[in-house]
């Protein structure tokens, strides 16, 4: 039977991008596969550019991704709720990029999206003759050797990514079941398939050009514990 690690994103913000643009930066509703794989690669202390070791990365995990509604806290008496509210932030960008690739001689405005008060729990499976062990990253994740941010580098963690030991279930679905609170809407990537699916372009494509493909994710809707 296969095992996952369960990793806690929480913090007061979270970024997960999608296709984008110098004055535009939008944030996907939960984390992107290029974003867990880049949070799981500086951990490791694999190097942006080191393509090698980020495609061996890709090629060893699968991510089901629950977006929690509530959370529970250390001596809190209920759960707290989460409202996952997405704002834009603004900043004055110098030199940016235009289309054609050339630089812009005037400051633009450029508007950053950034999910408030978010809360996610993933469950990170192996795949068939994965490259990197779920025990190596287990190790990293204890042990980062960057610090870990959820989606951009003014989004800390507020408490530690792993969640206890493996978890040994029949699928990530199952997994993530036994995880408290139960009762979000599921993303899943792999077998995992559901009457709802849902494309998104978030595979990271390793090369000069930053440049990213297609996946199929399914959606669940996982029901809440009595």
């Amino acid at each position: 039977m296969p095992h996952y690690l369960i990793l806690r994103l929480d913090g007061p913000m979270q970024a997960w991008g999608t296709h984008t643009f110098e004055d535009f930066r939008p944030s996907n509703l939960f984390p992107t596969r290029s974003g867990l794989l880049g949070l799981l690669g500086a951990c490791l202390g694999i190097d942006r550019h080191n393509h090698a070791e980020l495609e061996q990365l890709a090629a060893s995990v699968e991510f089901t991704v629950r977006a929690d509604r509530v959370v529970l806290r250390p001596n809190a008496e209920q759960p707290m709720a989460k409202a996952a509210i997405k704002l834009p932030d603004f900043h004055t960008v110098l030199a940016a990029r235009k289309v054609d690739g050339s630089v812009n001689k005037n400051p633009v405005v450029s508007r950053r999206e950034y999910l408030f008060d978010a809360a996610f729990t993933v469950a990170v499976g192996a795949k068939p003759v994965a490259p990197v062990t779920l025990e190596v990253i287990a190790e990293a994740l204890r042990r980062p050797c960057f610090t870990p941010v959820l989606g951009r580098r003014s989004c800390p963690i507020t408490r530690p990514l792993l969640e206890g030991a493996p978890i040994e279930a029949s699928d990530a679905k199952t997994a993530l079941a036994s995880v408290l609170p139960v009762g979000g809407l599921i993303y899943a990537e792999g077998d995992l398939e559901s009457t709802q699916p849902l494309r998104i372009r978030d595979v990271p494509m390793h090369g000069h050009n930053r440049q990213f493909g297609t996946r199929q994710v399914y959606v669940h809707k996982e029901t809440p514990c009595s």
